[in-house]
Parts: C-alpha cells; sequence; structure tokens
C-alpha cells in the first residue's frame, strides 16, 4: 500500500455530540474505530495532535460546556485544543500560529462534518501552502435530507465522498487511515 506522511494530525470537532448517542453521525461506530487508530498512530509517532473543538451556538448539541460539546478523544498531555467559533479552523483561533511554532506543513486531517467545519478547514489549510492528506474512513456527516423540487436526499456516505470531491485534485485522498505515516516535522523547512 502506497503512503502518505503528515507531520500533524488535525481532529475537527471530534465531539461527543456526533461520535455517541442518537444523534451520531451515520456509521459513527466504525468512524470511532478509524479515527482512534489514527490518533493511536499520531501519538506513537510524536507529531503534533491539534484538536479544533467547536463552540457551537446556544441550544445546538456542541454549546460549549455541554455533554455533546465535550471532545470525544481526551487530549494528553503536550497536546493542543482550539476553539472555534466558524467553520474554517483558522479563523480566529490561533492554529495558524502553532502550525508556524511547531514547523507543521504536511497535515492530516479527520473529523466532521465533511462537508462543513472538515471541508473548510482543508480548503484554508490549502490556501495557506500546506500539503492535507484526508483519509476516507476518517471524516463523516449527515444525510441530506430530499430537498425542493422533489430533489431526493443523499445517504450521508454520498454525501461525504461529495465534500472529498469537492476539495480537488490539491487534497490527498487516501483509502483509509493505514495509508498515512507520520513522522516529525522537518526543521529545515522540507
Amino acid at each position: 500500500m502506497n503512503v502518505a506522511k503528515a507531520d500533524a494530525l488535525l481532529l475537527v470537532d471530534v465531539q461527543c455530540a456526533f461520535m455517541e448517542g442518537a444523534d451520531a453521525v451515520p456509521g459513527h461506530l466504525a468512524l470511532q474505530q478509524s479515527i482512534a487508530r489514527l490518533l493511536g498512530r499520531a501519538r506513537q509517532a510524536g507529531v503534533a495532535v491539534i484538536f479544533l473543538q467547536n463552540d457551537g451556538a446556544p441550544g445546538s448539541p456542541d454549546a460549549p460546556h455541554s455533554a455533546g460539546w465535550q471532545l470525544y478523544f481526551p487530549p494528553v498531555r503536550g497536546e493542543h485544543v482550539l476553539f472555534k467559533t466558524e467553520d474554517d479552523g483558522f479563523l480566529e483561533t490561533g492554529l495558524q500560529t502553532l502550525l508556524d511554532e511547531l514547523g507543521a506543513r504536511r497535515l492530516a486531517l479527520c473529523g466532521m462534518l465533511s462537508e462543513m467545519c472538515l471541508a473548510a478547514t482543508a480548503r484554508a489549510a490549502l490556501q495557506r501552502g500546506y500539503n492535507v492528506l484526508l483519509p476516507h474512513d476518517a471524516h463523516a456527516t449527515y444525510d441530506v435530507p430530499p430537498g425542493p423540487g422533489g430533489s431526493p436526499g443523499v445517504p450521508a456516505a454520498l454525501a461525504a465522498r461529495a465534500a472529498e470531491w469537492s476539495l480537488g485534485d490539491e487534497v490527498q485522498i487516501l483509502p483509509g487511515v493505514e495509508a498515512v505515516a507520520f513522522s516529525l516535522a522537518s526543521t529545515t523547512g522540507g
């Protein structure tokens, strides 16, 4: 299997509201396993692990300090948690500064929602010159309901795939988390 290298892992909105219970994304059990493997491999390699935690609106499933707002995978010592209120994980979070300090240039992304915060963060990373890896089995979204004019709904798995496709050919879509190899960031800018 061909592997792609990353020197940092960004977990986008991997919060309890989306990962467990009746309101979890479809396929959440498989998603939990994939992200757990990816996170374990990043930790074992000693690369930067950054959690982006969404501060949802009051009353939303991810409203700050609610049960759903909590990170599904608790960070360990040395990992970073940045709070955000926008889809783009770079807006008003300090993510750019942190990545610069860490020397990270090759980012593996996982989380949700595929077409919203995950895609917005991936696009923003590309615009800033980062290499972006997206394992197919490490992001998810909800079913898209039927739309106007009788348009049919879209199953979550297809919506997630369409979100991948919408990112264009600059993002490296990988078949799964096993295709991500983590290595420490180069101090020489390579």
